[in-house]
């Protein structure tokens, strides 16, 4: 292997081996570059930062013995997403990484229609440049992402070393996210798991779906806390974390999130502005001290309020 460093560009060379042959590119330079996750390379390959004998190429491509596979990681580009000063409930922090308690409400980074107010703007004021650059100028230290209208604990990453080690253990199932939300009707079972693939919804492409087409593997682990005439207080568990996973599952299952305008009954209940959904618990090895660490949150006003209104019905 050879290693090259420019203006903090990284670029790394490989030549294949027989052994190598058959196998995927992008799974080859994933292997090689641990520190990588799977989608990073891809998403490298896609924008044309990675070439076999000089030619770009696909992240399906295969090569053979003797080809010589270049991946270059650009260097990161200068933040240009304004600072805010927005306050901010830290959970824990220290030199590698801290845990935001995001409001219901609040965009995690830049988009259309919502340029600053986001979490982003509040990190950058916060923490200047002690940002990861893995996900780029609008995602700066974002290793994983909860919706708008979603309240809860969110992790970030300081720089990438801790990035790419978080983003790993996602990957593998050992990062534990524990959710709370009210859903619509009475479960039957006191627990279950919900194993259905998503993907995109064929007919809107701002949803997902359960389906079989170009899906991803996705499991949702469920226990009931509390029932009442109407509605069920759970506990949801995720093993996979895929886009609105535990959204699509409820619905999936008949038992919509309260409040969710999207996957939810027609006649939305607006005064929870929102799903009535929290990500409660997060828990991960610590990037530099290898020790398990689990953050818990308490339930936000909103979510107990509309707790307390079931219980008197």
């Amino acid at each position: 292997m050879e290693t090259t460093v420019n203006n903090q560009a990284q670029q790394f060379s490989f030549i294949l081996e027989q052994t190598d042959v058959g196998q995927r590119l992008d799974k080859f330079l994933q292997l090689k570059l641990p520190d990588l996750t799977r989608s990073a390379v891809q998403k490298l390959i896609e924008q044309g930062y990675a070439t076999k004998n000089g030619i770009t190429i696909s992240k399906n491509e295969k090569g053979n013995a003797g080809d010589c596979i270049t991946i270059t990681i650009p260097a990161p580009i200068s933040m240009e997403v304004t600072a805010q000063n927005i306050p901010l409930e830290i959970m824990y922090e220290d030199d590698d990484l801290l845990v935001v308690n995001k409001p219901k409400g609040m965009v995690v980074h830049p988009a259309v229609g919502n340029y600053d107010g986001t979490l982003v703007n509040a990190l950058l004021y916060h923490c200047g440049n002690s940002l990861s650059g893995i996900n780029g100028v609008i995602r700066p230290g974002i290793v994983h992402r909860i919706d708008k209208d979603t309240s809860g604990l969110l992790i970030v990453a300081k720089n990438d070393r801790t990035h790419h080690k978080l983003a790993q253990q996602i990957k593998e199932h050992s990062f534990t996210r524990i959710y709370e939300a009210v859903v619509y009707g009475n479960i039957k079972k006191e627990k279950g798991t919900i194993e259905a693939s998503i993907g995109r919804h064929p007919a809107d492409r701002k949803k997902m779906t359960v389906t079989d087409k170009n899906a991803r593997h996705a499991v949702t682990h469920y226990s009931v806390l509390e029932r009442f005439n109407d509605f069920t207080h759970v506990q949801l568990k995720l093993e996979t974390g895929r886009t609105h996973q535990i959204r699509v599952h409820m619905a999936h299952i008949g038992h919509p999130v309260a409040g969710d305008s999207i996957y939810g009954v027609k006649k939305v209940l607006t005064s929870l502005g929102g799903q009535c959904l929290h990500a409660k618990v997060i828990g991960f090895m610590h990037p530099a001290s290898g020790k398990y660490l689990e953050i818990n949150s308490e339930l936000p006003t909103y979510f107990t309020q509309f707790l307390g209104k079931l219980r008197k019905l």
